[in-house]
């Protein structure tokens, strides 16, 4: 993400940047400037390449681990201390 910079060092290609965020990711300018360095360049697919990838297989494996559902004995799961359902 480097670019012309008026000192001779390195800068940021604003309108790369600007580019890729309003015209390729169709950003509305709000949500562009909203953004931190690092999630525009994780949305560009410039993140950490060690980020394993999402397939078929780990997402079953997340699911399986992490059901939406409450298990087969019905029983709800625990909710974070503090925090009740409003019962009273």
């Amino acid at each position: 993400m480097s670019g012309r910079g008026g000192s001779g060092g390195a800068g940021l290609d604003w309108a790369g940047l600007m580019r890729a965020g309003l015209r390729d990711l169709r950003l509305h300018p709000d949500q562009f400037w909203a953004l931190t360095p690092a999630e525009l360049a994780l949305m560009l697919g410039l993140g950490p390449a060690s980020l394993p990838r999402m397939t078929r297989d780990r997402l079953a494996g997340l699911a399986a681990r992490y059901p939406d559902a409450p298990g087969p004995s019905g029983a709800r799961r625990s909710e974070p201390k503090g925090q009740d359902d409003g019962d009273g």
